[in-house]
């Protein structure tokens, strides 16, 4: 069976071929289509999210993340002891809590 027609429907009319563009005009349509036809997105599949807590999407569909606080710069270390390396990796750790991305020591007695 051959066809010279990008888009056709079959005998019978159970299945149509769509070879070129197809354009829904406004005030159309569609009966049947899935009410969700995005598949869910993962670390290997491309498809849908929710925007969850902390991220919002503006009206151009750009996913923010909100209230999120750049650290404070750490030097780059010169430490040639480790008690002046451990000072460094305080002054590190310390930037990190003051910024949020890690819990704060709790006070302990």
């Amino acid at each position: 069976m051959s066809y010279n027609a990008k888009n056709y429907t079959e005998q019978g009319g159970d299945v149509t071929h769509f070879g070129g563009k197809v354009v829904f005009e406004d005030g159309v349509e569609v009966e049947g289509l899935s009410a969700n036809p995005l598949n869910k997105a993962s670390a290997d599949t491309l498809g849908g999210i929710k925007v969850g807590e902390g991220l919002s999407i503006d009206s151009n569909g750009v996913l923010s993340a909100d209230g999120v606080i750049p650290c404070e710069n750490q030097e780059d270390s010169t430490a040639s002891t480790v008690a002046d390396l451990k000072t460094a990796f305080n002054a590190l750790l310390a930037k990190l809590k003051a910024a949020g991305f890690m819990a704060a020591d709790e006070a302990t007695d």
